[in-house]
């Protein structure tokens, strides 16, 4: 053995370590250390004595049917984080966008501009951070770390994924819908008397509908493969949090299922976005140019 435990006596390789700082602690990995080894030395024991029978093709089709049974368990919490996410991006980088752009140059489009700066400038894990701060530290409402995944543990992260995004995609929504303003059909409208909303609501958002889709099926697509620093902070057991576990104990199987997951994903959200195209906007079923 590489441990001795004896009565006041610590000594690891045959050295005695007893008398070092930390004397306590030191005895305490000591015991946990040797308790591992006893385990892992009976789990060994039982499979070169009891399980001679099982051969090594059946050995690594259970281990595989493990790895797919837990990967195939998270995949509810991340499919949960995501439609909350972009729902919540939805509802706050759409109107906002549309209302910087129907007050453009004003102090309205300025002040959300900016908001949007600074939405830009903070990283994940700091907003993540501020908001447990805020919300579950200081005013006590939520969870500091999820509790399973029920709505009230998502509403953190659901908090921190659609404020980075919706400060990326308003000024997107900013940009698309005021160039679809200055269009000669929108001119037009106006000049025979149509309402402004009528406007928005009927032509501009939905020829600026294109590139609200484009922006949403990116974030479908990095959303479905896990965001790994918020789950990891938030404990929110998805995809994501799997995969930097993975990569902790090298569990490179899982770390390869994981990989093959992001490129089926991101192929199938392409691919159902450009479906989606071709229904929404005739101008490309029918070949036409958007001028």
């Amino acid at each position: 053995r590489f441990w001795d435990i004896a009565e006041g006596t610590v000594r690891l390789g045959g050295v005695d370590v007893s008398t070092v700082d930390g004397e306590a602690l030191l005895k305490n990995y000591a015991i946990v250390f040797q308790d591992v080894v006893l385990f892992a030395d009976t789990v060994m024991e039982n499979i070169r004595l009891g399980k001679r029978d099982a051969t090594d093709a059946e050995v690594l089709a259970a281990a595989k049917a493990a790895q797919c049974n837990a990967f195939v368990s998270k995949l509810p919490a991340t499919l949960l984080l995501t439609a909350l996410s972009v729902a919540a991006t939805v509802l706050l980088s759409v109107p906002l966008g549309i209302l910087a752009a129907v007050r453009h140059d004003r102090f309205t489009d300025y002040f959300l501009r900016f908001c949007s700066f600074i939405g830009n400038a903070l990283p994940n894990f700091f907003v993540a951070l501020l908001l447990m701060q805020v919300f579950s530290i200081r005013w006590r409402l939520l969870p500091v770390l999820s509790e399973g995944t029920s709505l009230r543990s998502a509403v953190l992260p659901t908090l921190t994924l659609a404020i980075a995004m919706s400060a990326k995609y308003m000024r997107q929504v900013r940009a698309a819908v005021l160039e679809e303003l200055n269009r000669d059909y929108v001119t037009g409208a106006r000049a025979r008397g149509v309402r402004e909303g009528v406007i928005l609501g009927g032509s501009v958002l939905r020829c600026a509908m294109l590139t609200i889709l484009t922006l949403l099926a990116l974030s479908v697509g990095s959303l479905l493969g896990g965001t790994a620093i918020i789950e990891s902070i938030f404990q929110w057991d998805g995809v994501g949090k799997l995969a930097v576990d993975a990569i902790t104990m090298r569990d490179y199987p899982m770390i390869q299922a994981y990989v093959v997951w992001m490129a089926v994903i991101y192929v199938a959200v392409n691919l159902v976005t450009d479906l989606l195209y071709h229904a929404l906007d005739p101008r490309i079923r029918l070949g036409v140019s958007r001028e």
